[in-house]
């Protein structure tokens, strides 16, 4: 509690105290209490709870994509243009991206998961609030404080703990308007739930179709590699196949000039001798 807190908290109980007849009475709520014990709010943490963990496999999912391209584009690198490794990488970076905005989304500090506690808990603050505005003003409490809240409590006994009061009060009041309230509350968490049904689904059709996007993109550009490498292939077999001409041309040139000399020399040996005979 901060001393500005502090100091108008006493002055507030100085001052009921002289003016008043009686001792200043005082009492405090749990809320953290209070929500553990409110059926509608462990439910609907149940399914959040569940909804937040399947979150996480789809965050996980996405990380275990990218990371199994990076592992790719390492494993193909040396076969690869610096287009081509440029283009992957540009490629992982922005899926990258998309996960880490996809994780904060969800689990920001304006994430998906923060926004609906609040609307969980929200309605049940406000009941609450109703009813202890009700049990202030017909048990003549001076000050009634929430010990979940910023106001610290340093020491409190017990009996003055009214949180079991409020959770009285709230079941009485839910059972005056149950029917009513209870089809509210069904309807408020199927829409919910639909809503939430609705936006999942999207989210995985479109992861899926990234992911197809991704994979198609990969064999494309595969093939391109091969192609290119084929090519290449085929351009160094003509090229050794060339070579291989020209040098058995060279070849056939020299033992062609070879002979035609060892035939002059010959003719020339043996024009002396029929000189000779002659």
């Amino acid at each position: 509690m901060n001393n500005k807190v502090l100091l108008t908290l006493l002055t507030l109980m100085v001052s009921a105290q002289m003016f008043s007849q009686r001792g200043v009475r005082i009492g405090y709520v749990d809320m953290e209490y209070i929500l553990e014990n409110v059926e509608e709010y462990r439910e609907a943490s149940t399914q959040l709870e569940a909804k937040a963990q399947k979150w996480k496999q789809e965050i996980e999912l996405k990380r275990s994509v990218v990371e199994q391209m990076k592992k790719d584009l390492m494993a193909e690198k040396v076969l690869l243009t610096d287009e081509l490794i440029a283009e992957r990488e540009e490629e992982i970076q922005v899926l990258e991206s998309e996960m880490i905005e996809y994780q904060q989304d969800r689990f920001g500090p304006q994430g998906d998961l923060v926004l609906q506690k609040r609307l969980l808990i929200q309605p049940i603050q406000d009941q609450v609030f109703s009813e202890v505005q009700k049990i202030g003003g017909n048990k003549r409490y001076d000050f009634i404080f929430d010990k979940s809240a910023d106001v610290v409590m340093l020491y409190s006994e017990k009996r003055h703990d009214i949180s079991d009061l409020v959770l009285r009060e709230i079941a009485r009041t839910r059972k005056v308007s149950k029917s009513n309230k209870k089809q509210q509350e069904k309807s408020r968490l199927d829409k919910f739930k639909d809503e939430e049904a609705e936006a999942d689904k999207e989210i995985s059709e479109a992861l899926k179709q990234r992911q197809e996007n991704a994979a198609k993109s990969r064999d494309e550009k595969a093939k391109a590699a091969d192609d290119r490498r084929a090519e290449q292939l085929r351009l160094r077999e003509e090229r050794k196949k060339a070579y291989e001409a020209r040098r058995k041309k060279l070849l056939d040139e020299r033992e062609a000039r070879r002979k035609a000399k060892l035939e002059e020399r010959k003719k020339a040996q043996e024009q002396p001798k029929d000189s000779i005979q002659q």
